[in-house]
């Protein structure tokens, strides 16, 4: 669907190719544009071979899925920065696999060790480099990085789902536009669960969305949203606030949301979850400004 008034309102399913049908894994959008300024949207489809399809008119009319390579992996891609100097149509992306789709055959391991890769466009997202391991653990289950930019644009922050249910998530840095990272460290509490996605609101303050899976949260397996800046996550502070955005009503379905912001700093956050106890997942959006939040939380 569609919507040309800021998520007020959507369209009608819109048509698209017939082997969309085929796609086995969680699916990705995301807005790049060209070194020639060309805009355009691709959406990815996991497990292997990774593929990508094409929009040109804004989503109203798609390419069939294409492998973009020979190999593959889960949740492609959770994550993708366009990288400086801005307008050369130059992005990374980010995914991770566990050993059973990065490649045609999968690799059996034990214990199971999570791979977190990278890969990068230089032509506004139409063809991507191999994948290079960025890092791999069988002790952490690290997965489905969520990168935000810091306000200066010198640091990339990758924050990561700890698969295991062992620890809290964690975050990784970059000062050199993805070619390097920091080891892994723990984030607080208030920042633990899956599928972070952050935007910055106009005042500077950064709101991230994800499932909640802090290990004693009344709100564990929720949606929620984490307010704060982003030095509270560089010194691992608990932030500003965490709202729970919509009670989700079977185990930890749901919660892969898109965040956009408008430019009067509505936040218009969309996903999935079992929102009505005993029926089917059905798609919500969610509408906030964060002046909303800090007059309830006074």
């Amino acid at each position: 669907k569609r919507s040309g008034d800021g998520g007020l309102t959507w369209s009608g399913r819109l048509p698209v190719p017939e082997n969309w049908a085929t796609s086995l894994e969680t699916p990705t959008i995301h807005r790049v544009v060209g070194p020639d300024g060309k805009r355009r949207l691709i959406v990815w489809s996991g497990l292997y071979p990774a593929r990508l399809s094409v929009s040109e008119d804004d989503g109203a009319n798609w390419t069939p899925l294409e492998p973009a390579g020979d190999w593959g992996g889960i949740v492609v891609m959770s994550a993708l920065a366009e990288l400086r100097p801005f307008g050369r149509g130059r992005y990374l992306a980010m995914f991770h696999d566990d050993g059973r789709f990065f490649a045609k055959e999968p690799r059996r391991e034990d214990p199971v060790a999570f791979t977190l890769y990278k890969t990068l466009s230089e032509d506004g997202g139409l063809t991507w480099s191999f994948p290079e391991p960025v890092h791999r653990s069988g002790e952490v289950h690290l997965c489905e990085p969520g990168i935000v930019r810091s306000p200066d644009g010198g640091t990339l922050a990758a924050l990561l789902r700890e698969n295991s249910r062992t620890r809290n998530s964690h975050v990784i840095f970059s000062k050199d536009e993805g070619r390097t990272w920091t080891a892994p460290r723990e984030l607080p509490g208030a920042l633990t669960g899956d599928r972070h996605t952050g935007q910055y609101a106009p005042d500077g303050r950064l709101l991230v969305s994800f499932r909640d899976m802090a290990h004693e949260s009344p709100t564990r397996g929720d949606w929620v949203a984490w307010v704060g800046t982003f030095d509270d996550i560089v010194k691992g502070r608990e932030g500003q606030c965490r709202v729970r955005l919509m009670d989700n009503t079977k185990d930890a379905d749901c919660a892969y949301p898109g965040v956009e912001v408008l430019p009067d700093g509505t936040f218009v956050l969309t996903t999935y979850g079992h929102w009505t106890e005993g029926e089917e997942p059905y798609i919500v959006s969610v509408r906030l400004r964060l002046d909303e939040l800090d007059r309830l939380s006074r």
